[in-house]
Parts: C-alpha cells; structure tokens; sequence
C-alpha cells in the first residue's frame, strides 16, 4: 500500500507533550514538502505546520508557534511534529501529506497534497 503513515498519538495530560511521526510507505519522502494537519471535532481542518524538502523551511500556524516543532530525517524516511506544552484545543485528529511545492506557507493553508489515516490527539486532563 502507497501512502503517508501517522502514529504517535495519545492522551496526554494539558501541558505535556508528544512526538508524532509521518513516514511514507512505498516511495521516499525527499521530493515532497510535508505537511502537517490537523481537524478537531466538529471543525474544519486546517495546516499546522510545513517543512520543505530539504527541511531548511518552516512554517507553523499561529497557534503553535513557539510550541511545536517540525522536523525531518530523510535518511529514516520520516518526519516529525514535537508537540510540547499541548492544550486542549490541541485535540484533533493529526494527518500528514506531501506535496513537491516549495512554498510551505502555500502547502500548509492550502493544505495541499493526499494525506495518510490520521493519528488522534487528545489532551486532557
């Protein structure tokens, strides 16, 4: 199966923190910028972070500015969203996808790209 695989969703406490992880199944992630979605219940979804292909760079959301993190290692085929001091709005269900654009403010209001099954979030306490 081809596709963008996320895990590392949980329940975590407000405050904490969590690691999710993005890799591809059936290809390499080198060409794409990745983004980093997310839908909340009962909400739209929306871009929370991008990073461009070779990881140079970034963009976050407002609301996770200065929280979360994004990063990637193309020698493991994967990247990664740290997400420290999490609140409870941080609840959602968290998606990757790529897409080869360089603009990644562009890839992540645009939400651009298939993304992979989701990984859910929950922060409470």
């Amino acid at each position: 199966q081809v596709g963008f695989v996320e895990s590392g969703g949980g329940l975590v406490q407000p405050g904490g923190s969590l690691r999710l992880s993005c890799t591809a199944s059936g290809f390499t992630l080198d060409y794409y910028s990745i983004g980093w979605f997310r839908q909340a219940p009962g909400k739209e979804r929306e871009g929370v972070s991008c990073i461009s292909r070779s990881g140079g760079n970034t963009y976050y959301t407002d609301s996770v500015k200065g929280r979360f993190t994004i990063s990637r290692d193309n020698a493991k085929n994967t990247v990664y969203l740290q997400m420290d001091s999490l609140k409870p709005e941080d609840t959602a269900v968290y998606y990757c996808a790529g897409d080869p654009i360089s603009d990644v403010q562009a890839m992540c209001v645009q939400m651009r790209g298939l993304a992979g099954q989701g990984t859910r979030v929950t922060v409470s306490s």
